[in-house]
């Protein structure tokens, strides 16, 4: 009979940087963390939110922010990925339950204008300058938004184009990125607070006036 994977050693290297230890960690662990998950997505969600949903996200940002992990050994690592799974299913739940409400910003009419959509995006950032130069600043925004895209994961970045940028549905958006509704606005979520890091202040990516 195989044996159960000693997960001390795979926690080890993968804090070390194994990607392929960190994979069979999760592999071996992430049944347990879903376990917690179950009866937590209300009966209304249900069409459009599944566990799974939840761990795939979860997953990946355990990828990403792997050297964050700072101990606790297996016990704290699952307790870990637990509350980075209970953060982006209620991410999840927040998002879906606003998007039940009319959004003012998406408007029937002519969608906005890839600059309108950088500058929306900017200011729910909190990416805004209170400076003279604030509209000259405001013309640098989409270039350097780009280079903070290119940056990203590429479904984080592929979410933020379609719905931020393009204004799209949500059900559409899940349908072109094959992934469900709640998922769709987990990434979001994740996607946001990256580019929060990569952009930094605003002193960051506007202009300084003279």
């Amino acid at each position: 009979m195989p044996q159960p994977p000693n997960l001390d050693l795979l926690l080890e290297r993968a804090g070390s940087g194994d990607r392929q230890a960190l994979a069979d960690l999760l592999a071996a662990i992430g049944p347990q963390v879903r376990a917690r998950l179950v009866g937590r997505i209300a009966p209304g969600y249900r069409s459009v939110l599944e566990e799974d949903d939840v761990m795939q996200v979860t997953y990946l940002e355990a990828v990403l922010d792997i050297e964050k992990f700072v101990g606790g050994g297996v016990a704290g690592f699952v307790a870990w990925l637990t509350r980075m799974a209970e953060h982006n299913l209620l991410d999840a739940t927040r998002a879906l339950s606003s998007a039940k409400r009319p959004d003012p910003r998406r408007k029937v009419g002519p969608p906005p204008s890839y600059q309108d959509s950088v500058i929306g995006l900017m200011d729910m950032l909190g990416a805004t300058s209170q400076t003279p130069s604030r509209d000259a600043a405001r013309l640098e925004a989409g270039a350097w938004l780009e280079r903070a895209l290119k940056q990203l994961p590429p479904d984080y970045e592929r979410v933020i184009r379609l719905y931020d940028l393009a204004g799209k549905d949500p059900a559409i958006v899940a349908a072109e990125m094959g992934r469900s509704q709640g998922a769709v606005f987990m990434l979001r979520a994740r996607a946001h607070d990256r580019l929060k890091q990569i952009l930094g202040s605003a002193s960051k990516f506007f202009s300084t006036p003279e």
